[in-house]
């Protein structure tokens, strides 16, 4: 059984299909990751911009009111009355300055103001202010504000420093490469390629199985022109080429059909002066060859008939049409018998099917001496087999007795009198309705032939 599944799946990824399955899942995969990490690079791009623009409001607020009332701003900051705001402490240094926030500052403060500002540990800005967080209930573990020196010149040519601090905004965790969540990209992504594949390949299978029953049909249906622009052009052309396939053996058809026709005059003619010569061995020995010229040309215009069977699909009881024939067959003196049915209907050609029943149980009666019909089914497939009691077909000429006017040995079939084309019409009349016929040698003696068809 896991061989198998194997088989099925390898079937499945060497298909176009599964190709087109693998390629849009890897694709929509990496398309929704890349997207996924433009998302967040803006994601933080926009954090530290709210973050910047926190500070450029502070610093803005308190240079105005440094502009407003120097002194008065100066110690409120000293007795941290302005919330977030404090002188900045004595010698700490700028290692990594802020650009973009010192843009930022300049548009707001103007050129002149030479900004300076950077983010600095919390320690060096509250150096005897960090004790009273340990007092504050339930602040022991948690994060300390950021903190921010900002340095500018005001309009009176001064040189202001501060520190401002702000409650710290914790960046969220990035998922993009959390396994659940990629587990649903790769899940979503396939889901919608299977889907799609199966949408865009739908057309290549209706195709597939019209060049099928094209293959063992000279009258298939024409494909519906349903789809895509493309997929309607491809399927008009396919069903085209069925037409003027079709005409081509139409037109072959109808001129054996009306060369063996014309030849019927003659022959007619030839056997009343046939009847005329005085010699009875003579005329029976010739007569014998007008027979057997008149059954060539009986059969040429059987096989031509074969191959343009443009007959109404139907459906009907196997069962009782297999009865019916061999009752039929019975109560002419033929030795035939209907053995085992296979119950239900199938869809055929009724009388390409009967035609081509007909002929094989006449050839094993012919050939075989008797003719047992029974019926069979296997998976989606009904099996009619032919059976008789004659001496069989060697193995490697099977499929040689298709052939037109080959016939075995003597005391085999075809062996005897005939013209050869008896299983070639068969076979051209099960085509007809996208069924085929084949030979086997029976295990314990005897010919089988078999009508292999859709169920």
């Amino acid at each position: 059984m896991i061989a198998r599944l194997g088989g099925r799946v390898r079937s499945f990824f060497r298909s176009m299909a599964g190709q087109i399955f693998v390629i849009l899942t890897l694709g929509m995969t990496v398309a929704a990751i890349i997207a996924l990490l433009v998302a967040e690079q803006t994601r933080r791009h926009d954090f530290e911009r709210v973050r910047r623009q926190r500070v450029v409001a502070s610093a803005v607020d308190i240079a105005n009111r440094l502009q407003r009332d120097a002194a008065r701003t100066e110690a409120m900051m000293a007795d941290h009355s302005i919330g977030g705001a404090a002188p900045a402490p004595p010698g700490v240094a700028l290692a990594e300055p802020d650009t973009a926030l010192q843009e930022a500052l300049v548009e707001r403060l103007g050129p002149r103001s030479q900004p300076e500002a950077g983010q600095v540990p919390t320690g060096l800005c509250f150096v005897s202010y960090t004790n009273r967080w340990e007092r504050a209930a339930g602040l022991i573990d948690a994060p300390r504000p950021d903190c921010w020196i900002v340095r500018f010149t005001d309009h009176a040519g001064q040189r202001r420093e501060m520190a401002l601090s702000f409650p710290r905004l914790a960046k969220p965790p990035s998922t993009i490469f959390n396994p659940l969540y990629l587990l649903v990209i790769v899940a979503a992504s396939a889901g919608l390629a299977i889907f799609v594949a199966r949408f865009v390949s739908k057309p290549l299978r209706r195709l597939e199985q019209a060049a099928e029953a094209f293959s063992v049909s000279l009258d298939p249906e024409e494909i519906p022109e349903r789809g895509p622009e493309e997929v309607r052009a491809a399927l008009s052309t396919f069903n085209l080429m069925q037409r003027r396939a079709r005409a081509g053996f139409a037109e072959r058809t109808q001129l054996l059909a009306a060369i063996s026709h014309d030849i019927q005059t003659p022959l007619t003619r030839l056997r009343l002066r046939l009847e005329l010569v005085e010699n009875a061995e003579l005329r029976a020995r010739l007569l014998a060859d007008h027979e057997a010229m008149q059954q060539l040309v009986r059969e040429g215009l059987d096989l031509a008939s074969s191959t343009e069977a443009r007959e109404e699909w139907s459906v009907l009881d196997i069962d009782s049409l297999l009865a019916s024939m061999a009752e039929d067959a019975e109560e002419l003196g033929a030795p035939v018998r209907f053995l085992t049915g296979c119950g239900g209907t199938v869809r055929v050609k009724p009388n390409a099917l009967i035609r081509c029943i007909a002929n094989l149980v006449d050839n094993a009666v012919r050939y075989g001496g008797s003719a047992d019909i029974s019926c069979a089914r296997a998976g989606s497939r009904v099996l009619i087999h032919i059976r008789d009691r004659g001496p069989g077909i060697p193995a490697d000429r099977l499929d040689q007795m298709f052939e037109p006017f080959t016939r075995g040995a003597t005391g085999q079939p075809g062996g005897r009198t005939g013209t050869g084309i008896g299983l070639t019409i068969a076979r051209s009349l099960a085509m007809s309705f996208e069924a085929s016929v084949r030979l086997r040698n029976a295990d314990d003696g005897g010919l089988i032939a078999t009508i292999d068809m859709k169920a």
